[in-house]
């Protein structure tokens, strides 16, 4: 632990794609580790990494306060002649830094705008743009990148003053008098460097005088002219011992070796790394007030730039249209949900109307009066109805729908909206599971549509919100276990066939890392230690985990009230031009905006084809939909049970077709149990799965008040909504409370865990269970909660699976040529 008396005001992490190799997290653990105060993030262009690094920052038991910045490229002058076309390839570096809100946002705008109108190479701003957004900005003048560092380089030394006096009078002051340039002071040690790290423009400007030459003309700039300077450290990796690492993965994203002779010359040393306040004052011993402005401008950058409650979510919602004769979007889903539900449910309606059997439909009712109590309490109502109009357009314009997706189906109001078509009380699936009142986020409705519809599905929401509301996501690509090893040994130029041989050995399961891989395998470890892979090893679990890329996300999109510019910051995919936010799903909702997914799926339209070609039969036939047919149709699970599968969604695999005709399905619950079971980590349950529905003798229960929850399964916990049901009807927790033990239990965070399984113990003593007995539940409930599946959306595709199946089984000729 060092004094706190340097920020770091300089900092790329792995979101600067490629050109640094470290996470927002090792920066932030190790400020803390330092005892600094702040830390900021300056990466190149873009402000992907934004919201992580703010979490990161924060969510430790010494929180470093994060400023959020970024190194943007700056074009001298206009960024475009009057034809459009590019004005000029040369662009430099500038540090800006927001102080405030204003400043936030205002770097939102220009890291947008960089992407959407300025990109050349690299996402470029021009200083037009510039000056129109500098409020609440403190700028540095760069690394030798930086227009004031270069000219000075070229030996244009007026010049360099003149351009430090147009940022400093661009950027004035504060209203505290307080400077907003600052001339940036760096020493690396090093006679050179080349665009190893400066980007690819500087691949013909080697550094021509030391930068300690550089720092004192900035010096006698600053002098001159009373622009006051700071120190950085322009920091790439961790530590000092990270530069290998660092040169390795650049060479990756430039598709170089690392040994290569020409690749090698352009090595800047180790000295750009995380250092420690000590380390930084001893580099500028004459210029102490460089390094004590690091602390001054830190505290003058706003830790706390306001970030959207959670309550606040719904505010950045569209306004939906309420037709006339509804006072408020509250009421008009009341009458949507009603109407659809007497046609969902006719008989029960009906037998109500006539009050000859009440009680189905009252069951109903308490059903979807609970529901929407929780919608309209925590205003979700807009999110409903802008969903339940997103998928009756695509129905009233013959794009096919799936039955459902995900947690929505729980919901009987999602049901009667035609949002989904599975009856939740069918199949007894838990509202709790898609919207937990008892952990409030928003909605996640995830909806399936025809490759060949979805398209135009995207084009009415950006029709009908306007283009600059609509939005799709950004997604990042992160260099895995096999990944890691494989780019990295290519790098090395170390053979393939030796390659192949030590990635077959890493599993092929989600999220594996190299470590948990070696520590399974002795073979692995084996050859971790042989010296032909040390280093190939070393590096890779270095590197592993770090962001690669970025892309568009498959499906997601958000949709905004308004322009999505004055609130997240955009980007620009170079193979489809489609707009993005820089921050991906999961920092979203932070920002106050709801992500919808709108997924393609090659099955439907193949479905839509086949009712097609039947429809063409006649008679009978004419209006033939798979939407109608029952669902215990002896025909299609006679064939399912021979495993004759090879053309059915979900079931085609050849150990999936082993299942079927091992356990020889005999009803739709059947399917759904096997559909949830043929996945990694739940599928050792297979056998017992197997042996407990065809041996004929009676199933052992945990205990018999759990078997109307796990008759179904024929004893086996597949479900996660069966967990809940039993945390309910052991420990009488509510549904709610239920599903957030069945999450701790699924993260296996020990320490939670332990006050869990006493209270756990405790509430079902009350409720007649023995200590033992209750432990022994408990315990069993946490060794499967981690493999248990979502049960609305495996009945949601087995439903799907089970229309393939049928009409594979009832009209092959037409399924096999609608292929």
């Amino acid at each position: 632990m060092t004094t706190n008396n340097f920020v770091h005001l300089h900092v790329h992490s792995d979101f600067s794609l490629m050109d640094a190799a470290v996470s927002v997290k090792s920066l932030a653990d190790k400020a803390e580790a330092l005892g600094m105060s702040h830390l900021a993030l300056t990466d190149h262009g873009n402000m992907f990494g934004a919201m992580e690094f703010i979490t990161a920052c924060r969510d430790r038991e010494n929180p470093v306060k994060p400023i959020i910045g970024c190194e943007v490229y700056v074009a001298p002058g206009s960024r475009f002649d009057k034809k459009g076309s590019v004005n000029d390839t040369i662009f430099y570096h500038l540090i800006l830094l927001a102080a405030n809100s204003e400043g936030y946002f205002n770097l939102i705008k220009l890291c947008s705008y960089a992407y959407t109108e300025g990109f050349y190479h690299q996402p470029r701003i021009d200083e037009e743009l510039l000056a129109r957004y500098c409020g609440g900005l403190i700028a540095l003048s760069g690394c030798v990148s930086g227009e004031i560092p270069t000219l000075i380089q070229a030996g244009k030394i007026a010049e360099a003053e003149q351009k430090a006096v147009y940022y400093r009078d661009l950027f004035s002051k504060d209203q505290h008098g307080e400077p907003n340039f600052y001339l940036e002071m760096q020493e690396h040690g090093i006679p050179a460097v080349f665009n190893a790290v400066f980007g690819s423009w500087m691949k013909e400007q080697a550094l021509k005088i030391p930068m300690s030459q550089i720092n004192q003309e900035l010096v006698a700039i600053s002098r001159k002219t009373g622009i006051p300077l700071v120190a950085n450290n322009n920091v790439h990796y961790l530590n000092q011992d990270d530069l290998d690492a660092h040169e390795v993965f650049h060479c990756i994203g430039a598709y170089r070796l690392w040994l290569d002779e020409q690749r090698a010359k352009t090595s800047c040393g180790d000295n750009f790394y995380l250092k420690s306040g000590d380390e930084m004052a001893a580099l500028f011993p004459d210029c102490p007030e460089a390094i004590a402005n690091t602390i001054r401008i830190a505290e003058r950058c706003d830790a706390d730039i306001p970030i959207i409650a959670q309550k606040d979510l719904p505010q950045y919602l569209p306004e939906f249209q309420i037709p006339q004769g509804f006072n408020s979007g509250d009421e008009y889903l009341r009458h949507l949900v009603e109407k659809g539900l007497a046609m969902r449910y006719p008989h029960a309606f009906h037998a109500w109307q006539k009050d000859e059997d009440p009680e189905e439909w009252q069951k109903i009712k308490e059903r979807y009066e609970y529901e929407l109590d929780v919608i309209i309490q925590n205003n979700f109502t807009g999110y409903f109805l802008i969903i339940a109009d997103i998928v009756n357009w695509a129905r009233e314009h013959d794009i096919p729908v799936g039955p459902g997706r995900g947690a929505g189906a729980g919901s009987i109001v999602a049901y009667a909206l035609i949002i989904t078509g599975i009856d939740p009380l069918k199949y007894g699936l838990l509202f709790e599971r898609f919207i937990n009142p008892e952990r409030l986020s928003m909605p996640d409705i995830d909806i399936d549509f025809s490759n060949n519809g979805r398209d135009e599905v995207i084009k009415y929401i950006t029709e009908k919100y306007g283009k600059n509301h609509v939005s799709q996501i950004v997604t990042f690509g992160t260099l895995n276990a096999r990944a890691a090893i494989k780019d990295v040994a290519r790098v090395m130029d170390i053979p393939l066939d030796e390659t192949e041989k030590i990635i077959k050995r890493i599993p092929l399961r989600l999220n594996i890392t190299l470590e948990q891989a070696i520590d399974e395998d002795p073979c692995l470890r084996k050859i971790e230690t042989d010296p032909r892979y040390t280093g190939l090893f070393s590096i890779a679990h270095k590197l592993e985990g770090l962001t690669r890329h970025a892309s568009l996300h498959a499906s997601g999109m958000v949709i905004s009230k308004y322009d999505l510019i004055n609130l997240v910051p955009l980007y620009k995919d170079a193979k489809t031009g489609a707009i993005a936010t820089q921050y991906d799903m999961k920092h979203l909702e932070k920002c106050g905006l709801v992500k919808i997914d709108l997924l393609g799926l090659k099955v439907l339209e193949r479905i839509k084809r086949t009712e097609e070609l039947i429809r063409l039969r006649g008679g009978e036939y004419t209006g033939f939909s798979v939407e109608t047919i029952l669902l215990d149709d002896e025909a299609t699970f006679r064939m399912l049970s021979k495993g004759q599968s090879s053309e059915v969604f979900q079931f085609d695999s050849d150990g999936m077709r082993d299942f079927l005709q091992n356990a020889k399905p005999g009803k739709i619950e059947d399917l759904i149990a096997m559909n949830a079971l043929y996945r990694p980590g739940s599928m050792e349950n297979i056998p017992r799965f197997i042996e407990s529905k065809n041996s004929g003798q009676a199933i052992a229960y945990p205990d018999p008040s759990l078997e109307v929850v796990l008759e179904e399964t024929y004893g086996v916990i597949i479900y996660q909504e069966q967990i809940m049901e039993i945390i309910k009807i052991v420990a009488g927790y509510s549904l709610g409370h239920a599903d957030n033990v069945r999450r701790k239990m699924a993260k296996e965070n020990m320490e939670e865990l332990i006050d869990e399984k006493m209270n756990f113990i405790s509430e079902s003593l009350k409720r007649g269970y023995s200590k033992q007995k209750a432990g022994d539940i408990f315990e069993l409930l946490l060794s499967v909660a981690g493999v248990s599946f979502n049960k609305s959306h495996a009945v949601c595709y087995t439903i799907i699976a089970y229309r393939t199946a049928y009409l594979m089984a009832h009209f092959p000729a037409e399924f096999i040529a609608a292929k």
